[in-house]
């Protein structure tokens, strides 16, 4: 999908069912304080690294923010030590 606005909001929302402040999550990412609604007013797409960053803070796929699909979860491969 990759919109901005759809970005934006699935940030919003894994992060409010996480209990992590948007706030919060900008500044320990590096991202200026009104990215998010940068994002979802002008159509403002952050840096694949900054997305990158958000996905690492939220645990969760990068895939998963650009609506590329519904799982949340990261695939981390198979474990080394098996």
């Amino acid at each position: 999908m990759q919109n901005s606005q759809y970005t934006a909001d699935k940030i919003k929302e894994l992060a409010k069912k996480k209990g992590i402040s948007i706030n919060k999550l900008l500044i320990n990412c590096g991202l200026n304080k009104n990215a998010i609604y940068t994002m979802q007013s002008s159509g403002y797409f952050p840096r694949v690294e900054a997305i990158i960053k958000i996905a690492d803070y939220l645990d969760c796929s990068v895939d998963y923010l650009l609506g590329r699909t519904d799982v949340v979860e990261v695939n981390k491969g198979d474990d080394p030590a098996k």
